[in-house]
């Protein structure tokens, strides 16, 4: 049986950004895994599968002021 993919939109205040996040299931908990998200607007946890997009991501790869 396959799990479908969990997408979740993270916001700049998120990062830096780690899987898993502050309130997943203990049940989904996995070693803290630190993604890159601003380089390309989205990031996938190699454990678990998580694809991470990060809202207002304007394709550059610094942070938006």
């Amino acid at each position: 049986m396959s799990r479908k993919q969990r997408i979740v939109e993270v916001k700049e205040s998120d990062l830096p950004l780690h899987c898993p996040m502050p309130g997943d299931p203990v049940w989904d908990a996995h070693p803290r895994v630190f993604l890159a998200v601003e380089e390309k607007g989205e990031a996938l946890c190699p454990y678990c599968g998580t694809l991470y997009k990060l809202q207002g991501w304007d394709g550059h790869a610094h942070r938006k002021h």
